[in-house]
C-alpha cells in the first residue's frame, strides 16, 4: 500500500511539473510571437524610414501622370537637377523660344502694362572728321532691352480739413453764419500713421510673400518708415478685427450654405493660450473649401486650440451636407453631416506597406484615379453615372479582396486593411454623388500656404494673432481662387470700408466679395 501510494504521489507530482512546463512553454511561445511581431514591425519601420530618407519623396505613379505617360527622364538624376542660370543655359532657352514662336516680341519677359522708356545714343559730335561738314542721320537700331527697377517710395501724407464761413450771413446779426468743413476720409486705424496702402503691403508681404513681420521692419526703414515688429503685429490684428473680419463672416455664411465642403487641418503654435496649456502644445488651423460646381470658390481658415470634434462642430454649426476629409476620428458623428473619405490618404497606407499585397492595394486605387481623370470634365450627374458603371465594380472588388485577405498583426499591411475596412461607407460616398471628389487634395493644397507660412512665422504670440492670421489667410486664398490681386483687394477694402456703415448694413459687404462685379472690375489680375 505504501509503495503504491508513493508511486501515485510521484506520478501526480510529475503531471503537475509537466503541466507547469507546458504552461511555461505556452507563455514563452506567446512572448516569442509578440517579439516576432515587434521585430517585423520595427524592421518594416526601419525600411520605411530609410526609404523616406533616401528614396523618392513622390507618391506619383504612371496613373497619376497625364494620359498615363511616364517621363523618360524620371530615373536619370541629371534631368532632375535645378537649371543653372549660366550663359550657355540662357542661350539654349532663347533658341527654343524663337523656334517655337517666331512672331513673339523679341523680349516677352515684360507685361504689356510696363512703362516704356527709350534712351537714344548719338555720337559726341556730328561733324565729318574729314571735311568738317554736318552729317545727316541715316537710321537707328535698337541694340538691346533691359529691365529698370524703380524702388517704391514712402510719402508722408497730411490730411487737412478746411472750414468755410459765409461772410454775408455773418454781417446779419439776426442769424447764425453758416460754416462748412471739408471731411477727410476715416482712418483705417484711429490715431495711427498706417494708411490703407501701407497696411495692404504689410499683410500682402506676410501672407503672400511669407515674409515675417520682424524681417519687414528693415524693409520699411529702407523706404523711410520707422517702426518695429510689435507695431506691425498690432496693425495686422486691428485691421483683421475691425475690417476684414466682417468680410470673413459674410464669406462664412455663404460657405456654410453650400452642401459639399473639403476640410483639412494642420498644427500651429500659440505661445499664450487661454486653456493654460504650454505654448509648446500644438494648436491647429482648420481649412474649409467649397467646390467649383457650387459657385465661386471660398477658402476659409479657422484657428483653434485643439483638433477635437468640438472645434469642427463649432465652425460648421448650421451646415448640412457632405464633408470630404481624411480618416481622422474627429470627422464623425456631426448632426446633418455625412463624411466622404479620401482615397489619396487610403492609397498612402497601402503604399507604406511596401509589399506585393501593398502594391495590389495601390493598383486598385490607381485604377480609380485613372478613371477620375477621364470623368473630370463631366457634369456631376454624368460623373455619377460613369462612376456607377466603371468605378463601382472596382471598389466592390477591392473591398472584397481586403475583407477576405488574412492581414493580421501590427504591421503596415494590417494597418492598411484595418484603415480600409473601418471606412467603407465614407470611401464609397463618391460613387453616389458626382459633386464629391475622390480625394481631399483641394483642401490639402489650400492649407499649404499655412504650412509654408508656419516655417517663416514660427508661432503666434496670442490667440488674437492666430485669429488674425486665419482671417488674412482666408481672404488671401479666396482672392487668389477668384482671380483677384490680393494687394489691390486689400487697398480697396481698407479705403472703402472705414467710410461705410457695414456694421449697421452688412449687406453692403456683398459688393466687396472677391467675385462681385465691383471687385472684379477694379482688382482683377
Amino acid at each position: 500500500m505504501d509503495h503504491t501510494s508513493t508511486n501515485e504521489k510521484v506520478i501526480q507530482l510529475l503531471e503537475q511539473q509537466l503541466a507547469h512546463t507546458h504552461q511555461q512553454n505556452m507563455e514563452l511561445t506567446r512572448k516569442l510571437d509578440q517579439s516576432l511581431q515587434q521585430i517585423e514591425g520595427l524592421t518594416e519601420q526601419i525600411h520605411y524610414l530609410t526609404k523616406a530618407l533616401y528614396g523618392s519623396k513622390s507618391e506619383k505613379s504612371k496613373y497619376q501622370s497625364p494620359d498615363g505617360q511616364i517621363s523618360l527622364f524620371d530615373d536619370d538624376s541629371s534631368f532632375n537637377e535645378s537649371e543653372h542660370t549660366e550663359e550657355q543655359s540662357t542661350t539654349v532657352m532663347t533658341y527654343t523660344v524663337v523656334r517655337k514662336a517666331k512672331n513673339k516680341k523679341r523680349n516677352d519677359s515684360f507685361l504689356d502694362t510696363v512703362e516704356m522708356e527709350e534712351v537714344h545714343h548719338h555720337p559726341d559730335h556730328i561733324q565729318c572728321d574729314r571735311c568738317q561738314s554736318d552729317m545727316r542721320e541715316i537710321g537707328s537700331q535698337m541694340i538691346r532691352e533691359e529691365a529698370k527697377f524703380i524702388p517704391a517710395k514712402m510719402k508722408r501724407v497730411q490730411h487737412f480739413e478746411h472750414a468755410y464761413e459765409c461772410l454775408h450771413c455773418k454781417k446779419n446779426a439776426t442769424q447764425k453764419a453758416q460754416i462748412k468743413r471739408g471731411q477727410a476720409p476715416q482712418a483705417v486705424i484711429q490715431r495711427s500713421i498706417a494708411g490703407p496702402t501701407v497696411l495692404a503691403k504689410l499683410i500682402y508681404d506676410k501672407f503672400i510673400q511669407y515674409l515675417p513681420l520682424y524681417r519687414q521692419v528693415k524693409e520699411w526703414e529702407r523706404y523711410g518708415l520707422l517702426t518695429n515688429d510689435k507695431n506691425l503685429s498690432n496693425w495686422v490684428i486691428r485691421v483683421a478685427e475691425d475690417w476684414l473680419f466682417p468680410v470673413y463672416e459674410q464669406m462664412k455664411q455663404i460657405l456654410l450654405a453650400k452642401s459639399v465642403l473639403h476640410v483639412d487641418e494642420t498644427y500651429s503654435q500659440i505661445i499664450h493660450r487661454s486653456d493654460g496649456k504650454s505654448g509648446q502644445t500644438n494648436a491647429y488651423n482648420w481649412v474649409f473649401k467649397s467646390i467649383p460646381s457650387q459657385g465661386p470658390i471660398l477658402v476659409l481658415f479657422q484657428s483653434a486650440l485643439s483638433r477635437s470634434r468640438a472645434a469642427l462642430a463649432d465652425f460648421t454649426a448650421g451646415f448640412k451636407g457632405t464633408i470630404i476629409c481624411d480618416g481622422y476620428s474627429a470627422y464623425r458623428h456631426l448632426p446633418d453631416v455625412q463624411f466622404a473619405n479620401c482615397w489619396a490618404h487610403l492609397r498612402r497606407y497601402w503604399l507604406k506597406a511596401d509589399s506585393q499585397n501593398g502594391q495590389i492595394g495601390v493598383d486598385y486605387c490607381d485604377r480609380l484615379f485613372q478613371l477620375e481623370r477621364k470623368f473630370k470634365q463631366f457634369s456631376p450627374s454624368e460623373r455619377r453615372k460613369a462612376r456607377q458603371k466603371h468605378s463601382k465594380p472596382i471598389v466592390e472588388k477591392f473591398f472584397k479582396w481586403v475583407d477576405e485577405s488574412p492581414f493580421f498583426g501590427k504591421n503596415a499591411l494590417a494597418k492598411a486593411a484595418e484603415y480600409t475596412l473601418n471606412r467603407v461607407q465614407g470611401l464609397k460616398a463618391f460613387l453616389f454623388d458626382g459633386r464629391i471628389e475622390i480625394d481631399n487634395n483641394p483642401a490639402e493644397n489650400a492649407i499649404r500656404p499655412n504650412v509654408i507660412g508656419r516655417k517663416n512665422w514660427l508661432f503666434s504670440v496670442s490667440e488674437a494673432g492666430a485669429k488674425a492670421n486665419a482671417i488674412c489667410l482666408s481672404l488671401a486664398e479666396t482672392a487668389k481662387a477668384n482671380g483677384i490681386d490680393f494687394y489691390q483687394y486689400l487697398v480697396k477694402l481698407l479705403t472703402d470700408l472705414p467710410n461705410l456703415r457695414i456694421h449697421q448694413q452688412p449687406e453692403i459687404l456683398q459688393l466687396y466679395m472677391p467675385w462681385s462685379k465691383n471687385i472684379q472690375a477694379t482688382c482683377a489680375k
